[in-house]
């Protein structure tokens, strides 16, 4: 999650978005028929038209970007279709099913919440009371937030923070709290509660609130409140636990071919409430069918709870999509037709994933790669509309590129800079400069350039390849209290627009573009 310590920038950035109204929430009686669950990757007699087309575009996204292996896990039309496409590891192959497990990433952060909201119904947490109720040491850097903040500005994204720590405190069952701890360093971006910026370090609070409450390491709890009962036999957050599993490895891209890398396996525990379940596409599946409010599942929350956790979001903006804002612990993502998807995602060195659910067509995805090239597939599949289109009928809210003028860019223009800080407990900065070019704004890294924006309308733009060609990533630039752009949020996180005297600071410039673009889960 960090460059730190051989972490790649790629994994900073989270994925993202969606929702759906209470009125919009399908629940079914049917049953899961494993209609496709063999690693064959070619579709039965059984398989759908619109199934066997995304195992299609599955199987052509591995080979286009390099990817050994996928696990995949659709319900559609009251259905589960479980598979698994290519191999574990290009160094010692053995065939993906619907129960290898791979790094979900930040979709750990709708498993936190979830649990935070079974302790709402046990009135043990109520998520209007500020983090002090359960934290009495809690402490920000701003010393006005600390006392403040609730449990559902920590869920939704809007503590105001920076997001981005990702300090290792060890594998003890002190290294929550201690990391939590450590937050007291973090400055403070925006006010509290009025502004989206995805936050990973604020999941971490929430995954000490559990502890606090509970008595119990995060992961003994969530383990005993919600991923046993339910029956998600292939998750778990600690490696040692995976004896006998089959275990997909992270692979790097060099020269164009899946090379197995080893440093990729760890991660602090520190991360684990944010970040760190190890799971499958048939639990990812099950997890999916319970939040949707299938019958058969044990009764772990009321339906008014569950669907409370979909709906009132905070603030709105991007994350590769556009979001209504986040519920509880869910993106809420909107549609030109008007219903909701609710979605979360997750990225970690070279395991990268997507997560989706469209309740009102009782529709859920999820897709788990070994690569580092994975975010390439799960921006196909999660970010553009194809998958929605084909298997919920929904599309992603129009966006027709029109050039601006040079005066209409020049407020703009300049240099944007975001701080994160690494394993090692050391803060790095890293910046885009984005001039007017061509009706555009063009984004330079290190003097060359590395992207396009285009507008689309006020303040909101899409991410554009050097010739122009959409990358299915949408931004927004954030006003500041004169109006004039203050931020650039691109990724969920905001790059703060630089003046005379922050520029002058320093600050490294990004290396790539892929250090901009892929989710810290």
């Amino acid at each position: 999650m960090s460059q730190s310590s051989g972490i790649s920038r790629r994994t900073v950035l989270a994925t993202a978005a969606a929702a759906v109204p209470i009125s919009a929430l399908a629940t079914t009686t049917a049953t899961a028929t494993p209609i496709e669950t063999s690693t064959a990757t070619k579709p039965s007699r059984t398989t759908p038209v619109a199934v066997g087309r995304l195992f299609d575009k599955i199987e052509a996204g591995m080979a286009k970007y390099a990817i050994p292996g996928v696990g995949l896990g659709v319900w559609y039309r009251g259905h589960e279709y479980v598979r698994g496409f290519g191999v574990t590891n290009v160094d010692n192959p053995s065939p993906v099913t619907g129960d290898t497990v791979f790094r979900i990433g930040s979709t750990t952060k709708t498993f936190t919440a979830t649990v935070i909201m079974q302790l709402v119904e046990r009135g043990l947490v109520h998520l209007d009371a500020p983090v002090r109720r359960y934290l009495p040491n809690f402490a920000t850097a701003d010393p006005t937030v600390g006392p403040r903040v609730t449990v559902r500005q920590l869920l939704n994204h809007s503590a105001g923070w920076r997001g981005d720590t990702f300090v290792d405190t060890g594998d003890g069952d002190d290294a929550l709290a201690r990391y939590v701890a450590a937050l007291s360093q973090a400055p403070q971006l925006t006010p509290l509660g009025k502004v989206f910026s995805y936050n990973n370090a604020a999941i971490g609070v929430a995954g000490r609130i559990v502890e606090a409450v509970t008595g119990k390491p995060y992961e003994t709890a969530a383990r005993q409140m919600l991923i046993d009962p339910l029956g998600l036999a292939h998750s778990r957050y600690f490696r040692s636990e995976l004896g006998g599993f089959s275990v997909a490895a992270p692979h790097n891209v060099v020269n164009g071919k899946a090379v197995y890398e080893p440093a990729f396996e760890a991660m602090p525990r520190s991360l684990h409430s944010f970040g760190g379940l190890i799971s499958s596409a048939h639990d990812q599946l099950r997890y999916a069918r319970f939040q949707l409010g299938h019958h058969g599942f044990p009764r772990l929350l009321g339906d008014r709870t569950r669907v409370a956790m979909q709906s009132s979001p905070g603030p709105g903006g991007t994350l590769f999509v556009e979001l209504d804002g986040v519920g509880v612990g869910w993106m809420l993502r909107p549609t030109a037709e008007g219903v909701k998807v609710v979605q979360h995602g997750g990225d970690w060195n070279g395991q990268h994933s997507g997560f989706l659910m469209v309740p009102k067509r009782d529709f859920a995805l999820t897709v788990l790669t070994n690569s580092e090239s994975g975010p390439a597939l799960t921006a196909e599949l999660f970010a553009d509309d194809w998958a929605l289109a084909e298997l919920a009928g929904v599309h992603n809210l129009p966006a027709v590129l029109r050039p601006l003028t040079p005066k209409q860019l020049a407020p703009y223009e300049g240099t944007y800079t975001a701080t994160q800080v690494g394993l090692d407990g050391v803060e790095s900065s890293f910046g885009i400069d984005l001039t007017a070019d061509k009706g555009q704004l063009l984004g330079s890294a290190e003097g060359q350039p590395a992207l396009r924006f285009g507008f689309y309308r006020h303040d909101y733009v899409l991410s554009l390849g050097l010739d122009g060609t959409p990358d299915y990533t949408r931004a927004n630039f954030v006003p500041g209290p004169d109006g004039k752009p203050a931020f650039l949020r691109y990724g969920g996180r905001l790059f703060r627009k630089q003046t005379a005297a922050t520029r002058s600071a320093g600050g490294r410039q990004l290396k790539s573009l892929a250090e901009l673009t892929t989710p810290a889960r």
